[in-house]
């Protein structure tokens, strides 16, 4: 039995506990109406784009605005328009806005965030990169916590994928309600069932550290082959909801935090395992809480739907997946649309990652659930010169896929 040092809390008595406060924390419902983004960018200098770049570097760039992960005594202030900077561990930089229930607002205020950080990024010599991989050099961890620290020496398990994953990739991330409860399993499956064509529709992560991968989505690659447990996408539950949270208390524990040490945990314990006395104390729902943070599935559920499995685009590209995304599920009659056209490509991540639009099953698809998605712009707020910009975007990465 393995001695864990955790402060005094709400110790969880059983599974059927913990499987019911998921159940309620993760699935939160309600009208939908609201959207959140999430932006990652690789970081590379200016003129030398395959040379690390210095953590103190980057934190003297974004000052005020620094997570503390990186400079510890930040004050963490948010970008003008209220986006919060974040960084993963190879020292992506991310945008992370507040929800709104205006997709335009949202997007001008994200805007104006951007050209703020590429503005302190700038005079340092550093920028941004619009691709789902870095295209430049290997990936290398910079931050160095007890959390990524851990996380790099689990997925070391797996092989190298899953510190490309960590180190070396960037994400256009959308939040999106959950609904109303009779709701909550159609557009949990939805928002699955559209995913392997989205994927493939914006896959923009064909070259990693310098060289071709053969893949379309590299980044959706190395993701899934991290950890296929935390990672894969979920099995096709009667009960998505029960099912999520059985899949929680079934997945290893990444790590347990701790005042001082390592935050390692011996393999395979689950968290049911922990409850059940693999580890003590027992957790609590902090605990809980935080082992959720760490399943890093293509839609992850935390009281609103997070989907995670859009590259990141170029330039002002990012625009495009999500408006369509807020799009397809802004009526609920357009979610089940979307389900009907994307079913017969379901299921297939790994050959969207690999073939992106040159799949024969989502070729046939794609085309169609992206002219859903265009002509449902009209029940978002987004003025016309948005949605024509937008429309164009799909257009476009259809013909470079053959598909117009």
């Amino acid at each position: 039995m393995v001695q864990v040092v955790r402060d005094a809390g709400v110790r969880i008595a059983d599974r059927a506990e913990a499987e019911g406060y998921v159940a309620k924390v993760c699935f939160k419902t309600g009208p939908p109406g609201r959207v959140g983004i999430e932006l990652e960018w690789t970081t590379h200098h200016l003129d030398d784009p395959a040379r690390p770049v210095d953590p103190g570097v980057l934190g003297s760039a974004l000052g005020e605005h620094a997570p503390r992960s990186l400079v510890p005594d930040s004050p963490q202030n948010p970008l003008p328009y209220g986006g919060r900077v974040t960084l993963e561990p190879g020292g992506q930089v991310e945008i992370s806005t507040d929800t709104s229930d205006s997709l335009a607002g949202l997007l001008d205020a994200t805007m104006a965030d951007l050209q703020q950080l590429t503005g302190l990024l700038d005079r340092a010599g550093l920028a941004l990169d619009g691709q789902g991989c870095d295209a430049h050099r290997r990936p290398g961890r910079i931050l160095d916590t007890p959390r990524y620290a851990t996380m790099e020496r689990v997925f070391d398990r797996f092989g190298p994928y899953g510190r490309q994953w960590m180190c070396g990739t960037a994400s256009v991330q959308v939040c999106l309600d959950a609904g109303l409860p009779e709701r909550v399993a159609p557009r949990w499956r939805a928002l699955h069932a559209v995913g392997p064509a989205l994927v493939a529709a914006f896959a923009n992560s064909a070259r990693s550290a310098g060289t071709d991968t053969g893949w379309a989505s590299a980044r959706m690659r190395a993701c899934l082959a991290a950890d296929p447990m935390r990672n894969g996408p979920p099995a096709d539950d009667a009960d998505p909801v029960a099912g999520w949270a059985r899949r929680v208390l079934d997945t290893p524990v990444l790590c347990v935090r701790r005042d001082d040490g390592s935050w390692d945990v011996p393999p395979g314990i689950t968290f049911a395992d922990w409850i059940g006395g693999a580890m003590t104390p027992a957790p609590t729902y902090a605990d809980l809480d935080y082992h959720v943070s760490t399943m890093f599935p293509p839609v992850r559920a935390r009281g609103y739907f997070e989907v995670r499995y859009l590259d990141m685009q170029s330039g002002p590209d990012w625009v495009a997946p999500v408006a369509v995304l807020v799009a397809l599920f802004a009526r609920e009659e357009t979610v089940d649309a979307a389900a009907a056209l994307a079913a017969p490509a379901a299921g297939r991540w790994v050959q969207a990652a690999r073939h992106g639009l040159a799949d024969p099953a989502i070729a046939a698809v794609a085309p169609r659930l992206l002219d859903l998605a265009c002509a449902a712009l009209e029940h978002t707020d987004l003025p016309p010169a948005t949605v024509e910009a937008v429309t164009a975007v799909v257009e476009r990465r259809l013909r470079e896929g053959g598909l117009r």
